[in-house]
């Protein structure tokens, strides 16, 4: 009668040459990816509603909007402008482009879903997607970065912002991004 199964030293040759062709891939991932980085960036945000270069508009809200001091339901698309500094005339480094929510009915919390376009400089050609709440009345926010494209691909990270400044009559406002991503 024919034994039924394989030898021990047939699983063992067979266990030693899946571990070999696994070694092989990930050796080939990482040549392909290349090592992992971190890189840190500074940046400056516009979200002008009110003026002659408005960066964000409101495209929607709820019925009931108008109802809650913290227009719960508005949204608004923004393609806002990232400067090296605070002032208007700083160099432009690239654009914000996304949404936000008024996604709170007793604070004022957004929900940004936000795309970081680099358009010069080392970055350019390169993004970064951020999407998160954004506790805007409190001193620093953080929010996470959740992936990116050209030399942030496989972007993640956090991005820690601050409102440098904000016009309360026409809700203007320039916020400092510090963001930290890990990235090949």
């Amino acid at each position: 009668m024919a034994k039924k199964g394989y030898s021990a030293a047939t699983i063992a040759v067979v266990a030693v040459l899946l571990l070999v062709f696994l070694h092989i891939a990930a050796v080939q991932a990482k040549v392909k990816l290349g090592h992992q980085k971190i890189s840190h960036l500074h940046f400056y945000f516009h979200d002008l509603l009110v003026g002659k270069n408005v960066t964000a508009v409101q495209v929607a809200s709820a019925p009931t909007t108008d109802n809650y001091f913290t227009k719960f339901g508005m949204v608004r698309v923004m393609d806002d402008w990232l400067t090296e500094g605070p002032e208007g005339t700083s160099k432009m480094l690239g654009r914000a482009q996304g949404i936000y929510v008024s996604a709170s009915q007793e604070k004022f919390q957004l929900l940004m879903a936000t795309t970081f376009v680099f358009e010069s400089g080392k970055y350019n050609g390169s993004t970064l997607a951020m999407v998160g709440k954004n506790a805007v009345v409190e001193q620093v926010r953080e929010m996470p970065i959740v992936g990116g494209s050209g030399l942030f691909r496989f972007a993640r990270g956090y991005a820690l912002a601050h409102t440098h400044s904000i016009d309360l009559k026409t809700g203007n406002a320039v916020v400092e991004y510090n963001v930290t991503v890990l990235h090949y």
